[in-house]
């Protein structure tokens, strides 16, 4: 057991070094990331003074959401998405497969799972330190966007959601790769794939503004967890009861993926054929 734990934690320390290989590059990537931020702002703010050009006086609400809430929103979404998007690991996955580099992992003492794991621990932890600066002084020139500081409930929830977030993230993700055992070419599912967790995740606008039912349709679908349900915990728009059952469905989602995960690839190394590679 020590001897196992000990060669992850060598693994954790590869992956770490392999991000930093090429600082700059990671660091301008990161960077590119908040140019977003600033057109989004200005595009709701040209919403609701529009709406407000319209209305007869008093603060324009669009589903409960003033302009000073869509900020806040907007930017607690992008730590959501920070913390849930995993980016080229499905189709790594299935390259893998297609390529037949997979079969390093069936003839190695290295769980692949594991491994892609602790490769986007690496990542993420790298991310943050390289936009920690960024972020905190993006935050702080927005500060006045946001509600006061919750209570430490609250913040607990927060927290525990963009934990699993990254989980729920990472699994599903990984679920989507393991496809590639039974067909050759996935590059149009993962693209489908992308759209929809771009418009389901509340990545765009709040789950909210959504109609009837399609607003229903949407929260069933684990996709909400990945950035709008962090971001409506933070800003007090999930409270009590419905925080609670909200914590406990995304955890269940969670546990779901993880053995549907485990299922495809113990299932899909069984027909494996060694092809290429």
């Amino acid at each position: 057991m020590i001897a196992r734990l000990e060669t992850w934690w060598f693994i954790l320390k590869i992956c770490f070094a392999e991000r930093l290989v090429y600082r700059g590059d990671f660091a301008l990537g990161t960077l590119m990331r908040f140019l977003p931020i600033v057109t989004q702002i200005f595009l709701w703010g040209a919403i609701f003074a529009a709406m407000a050009g319209e209305a007869s006086g008093g603060e324009v609400l669009i589903r409960n959401f003033t302009y000073r809430d869509m900020i806040a929103y907007y930017l607690l979404v992008f730590v959501g998405r920070a913390f849930s998007s995993m980016p080229g690991l499905a189709s790594g996955v299935a390259r893998e497969v297609r390529e037949g580099t997979v079969k390093k992992f069936l003839i190695q003492p290295i769980d692949m799972i594991g491994f892609l794991l602790l490769n986007r621990i690496a990542h993420k932890f790298v991310y943050y330190g390289v936009a920690a600066l960024p972020f905190g002084f993006v935050f702080w020139l927005c500060r006045d966007y946001f509600p006061p500081t919750p209570d430490a409930t609250t913040i607990a929830a927060f927290v525990a959601s963009l934990v699993m977030s990254f989980l729920l993230g990472f699994f599903l993700e990984a679920s989507m790769g393991m496809i590639s055992f039974w067909f050759l070419e996935v590059s149009s599912l993962f693209f489908v794939y992308m759209l929809f967790n771009f418009f389901c995740s509340g990545h765009m606008f709040p789950l909210d503004f959504l109609p009837s039912p399609w607003q229903e349709i949407v929260r069933a679908t684990p996709l909400q967890y990945m950035a709008y349900f962090p971001a409506a915990v933070w800003l007090g728009k999930i409270q009590g009861a419905d925080l609670a059952w909200g914590l406990a469905i995304q955890l269940a989602w969670v546990v779901f993926f993880i053995v549907l995960c485990r299922v495809l690839w113990a299932r899909g190394v069984k027909r494996y054929s060694g092809f290429g590679g």
